[in-house]
């Protein structure tokens, strides 16, 4: 059953039961997410990473700059389960401790991004007028430059560090969500619901909050996911090129870089950190495609 709206259109009668079980609709999601092995495994990937983020100091055996120098070049043992580096570093503790700074950075960056492109998007694709237009060209022209361009022009300007690499994430990712969002506001806008509040004078931000907001939930969960996976490459690669997050901090880009040049002596200190990098992608990956499957299925 639907219910007819001022101004033309329908509205379903259940849509505010709907919106009152959005809990119960998003722990169908996360079930759905885990009825699909691909999805299942990416997901409990990106889980184990999260828990030897917030356990690492409990786990590595050893500081993350903690040298060794009589262990130095050792391979995988007992002691050293990932063996150690040229200077003596255990590289298990510092592959352990590394996932906090690199999860951290990735995970606070497109948090960011989404919040102030779904802020942005929402508000301008719903004005519409200059005020999208000026807006979104600003974006194009940040969009016309490849993501890995951008972040070395930025931190070339404000110099290698954390808040820099954060600053970097949310302007490469804050247009890529604000384009997806405007997408779906702008289809919202000429739905019969939305005219029907229009109608009625309700506010900006109830329009907005309740009649639109829901409908850009999924996508923008669906995007998050996908940027969070870019994020952590992103990261990566800026301490592989030495101007993310600096020495000695364990991030795995940057002990990458480091353990290239001695990989023929130590290729497990380039392996388990390359590796590392890997699995994080690939189970953000298959998890974020199991959420879309589930979001729109």
């Amino acid at each position: 059953m639907a219910v007819d709206l001022p101004g033309g259109g329908r509205r379903p009668a259940s849509f505010e039961a709907t919106q009152s079980k959005r809990p119960g609709r998003w722990w169908a999601v996360w079930a759905e997410l885990y009825s699909r092995p691909a999805s299942a495994v990416g997901a409990t990937l990106v889980v184990v990473f999260i828990l030897l983020a917030l356990l690492g100091p409990l786990i590595a055996p050893y500081g993350a700059a903690q040298q060794i120098p009589s262990d130095a070049r050792q391979p995988p043992s007992a002691e050293h389960l990932f063996g150690t580096d040229r200077l003596g570093r255990d590289v298990f503790s510092r592959v352990v401790l590394g996932a906090r700074d690199i999860l951290a950075l990735a995970g606070l960056g497109t948090l960011l991004a989404v919040l102030i492109g779904a802020t942005i998007g929402l508000f301008a694709a719903y004005r519409g007028g200059w005020l999208e237009e000026g807006t979104f060209r600003v974006f194009d022209s940040l969009l016309a430059l490849p993501a890995l361009l951008l972040a070395l022009l930025l931190l070339g300007t404000l110099g290698a560090s954390r808040n820099g690499v954060l600053l970097v994430i949310v302007v490469v990712y804050t247009p890529i969500v604000a384009r997806v969002v405007r997408s779906v506001v702008l289809d919202a806008k000429s739905k019969g619901f939305v005219e029907a509040a229009q109608i009625q004078g309700e506010s900006t931000a109830h329009i907005l909050g309740r009649e639109i907001f829901p409908l850009v939930l999924p996508a923008l969960a669906v995007e998050a996911a996908l940027r969070f996976s870019y994020a952590i490459f992103l990261v990566a690669s800026l301490g592989f090129l030495g101007v993310g997050v600096q020495p000695p901090s364990p991030d795995w880009g940057l002990m990458v870089n480091e353990a290239r040049t001695y990989a023929a002596l130590t290729p497990w200190a380039l392996y388990f950190p390359a590796g590392a990098i890997a699995l994080l992608v690939v189970g953000v990956n298959l998890a974020a495609d199991g959420l879309k499957r589930a979001v729109q299925g």
